[in-house]
């Protein structure tokens, strides 16, 4: 299971660094974006979503199942692209599946940590606290 948080993570951190090119690299060609305004099929919607999103987010608690489902709790900020202003806050979860070493599917839940959960049929007893020899999250 440790696979496929390192997956997410690289992926979470190449969103954070605007690294369009990295974290498409890191998804399936027919990733499936979910997000409040539908869903959308294919890596490349990556790049312009990047760009006029804005979106960063610091990751606050980390779950992990079967089946390649990964939860992140995340504390989400949305910045203007071209001034760097933040133009929103809020704590959110991501649900991700992970096959072969790839994000294939990613939703953003802005209802909460219970309903991305549930959607990914993980609970409370499936969080992460550390992994290795560093707590999941840190840097150092």
């Amino acid at each position: 299971m440790t696979g496929q948080l390192a997956v997410v993570e690289a992926w979470l951190d190449a969103v954070d660094r605007a690294d369009a090119d990295a974290a498409t690299a890191l998804c399936a060609p027919d990733l499936e974006v979910v997000g409040p305004r539908g869903s959308v099929r294919g890596r490349e919607v990556l790049g312009p979503w990047m760009a006029r999103a804005g979106f960063s987010a610091r990751p606050l608690r980390w779950f992990c199942g079967a089946d390649g489902a990964v939860v992140v709790e995340q504390d989400a900020t949305w910045a203007d692209p071209a001034t760097g202003a933040e133009r929103g806050r809020a704590v959110v979860a991501s649900r991700f599946t992970v096959a072969g070493g790839v994000v294939t599917a990613y939703q953003r839940h802005d209802d909460g940590l219970g309903a991305a959960l549930a959607a990914a049929g993980l609970g409370e007893s499936d969080e992460v606290t550390a992994r290795g020899s560093r707590p999941v999250g840190t840097t150092a």
